[in-house]
């Protein structure tokens, strides 16, 4: 994966020379997750993290009329939280997404309305920023630890690009960021298991200019 980014990244800079037009701007929005099922000797609970704010940047360019890239960066706010009936337990954290989209636009470049879908991958670090204590609640389920663990990323989404002006854009949108589940940060107690992918939907509207 870190070879992937090195990748885009290069290949973002690499091609001023077929692009029609350079964009950045920045977004601003909400994230929600996919709890996961956390099953043991004493039950079920659920594990993952909460909803929060999402905020990050981008730089793109439009290699040809209908095919754009961009290298973005977003930081979203979510506590990590686990549960299990009345009872449920949350701890701060943070994560940093970095990724290198390809965008396939519907209208070409210079179109004032510009739907598009986007699909790119990276890297994304989850981290436990709250205070641990000895004793946890539903510690028999899974930990949630002061911790970092950095993993792969797969992101697709779409969206619509409305010029405001001849530079000006504005732009809404929807991600899902799908990783690994971060085990390392919410950590399952033996026998207890977690497992599959987790889906991080964020919906976002920011402002971009071109030159």
């Amino acid at each position: 994966m870190r070879h992937l980014f090195v990748l885009c990244v290069l290949l973002t800079f690499a091609l001023p020379a077929f692009s029609q037009k350079w964009e950045f701007g920045a977004v601003g929005g909400w994230g929600f997750y996919s709890n996961h099922s956390v099953t043991g000797g004493s039950g079920t609970a659920e594990a993952g993290l909460a909803g929060g704010p999402a905020a990050g940047v981008f730089l793109g360019n439009n290699m040809y009329r209908y095919l754009g890239g961009e290298l973005r960066y977003e930081y979203q706010q979510n506590d990590l939280q686990v549960s299990s009936g009345s009872t449920k337990f949350n701890f701060q954290a943070r994560a940093h997404a970095i990724h290198y989209d390809i965008l396939f636009h519907l209208t070409p470049v210079g179109s004032r309305i510009r739907p598009f879908v986007a699909a790119g991958g990276g890297v994304k670090i989850y981290q436990g920023t709250g205070t641990e204590a000895s004793v946890q609640p539903l510690n028999s389920y899974a930990i949630l630890t002061k911790t970092n663990q950095t993993t792969g990323l797969v992101s697709v989404g779409g969206g619509l690009k409305i010029a405001a002006s001849s530079h000006v854009s504005l732009r809404l949108e929807v991600r899902d960021f799908i990783t690994p589940f971060p085990t390392n940060v919410v950590t399952p107690v033996p026998p207890a298991k977690i497992s599959g992918w987790l889906h991080n939907i964020l919906t976002m509207a920011g402002l971009s200019y071109t030159w």
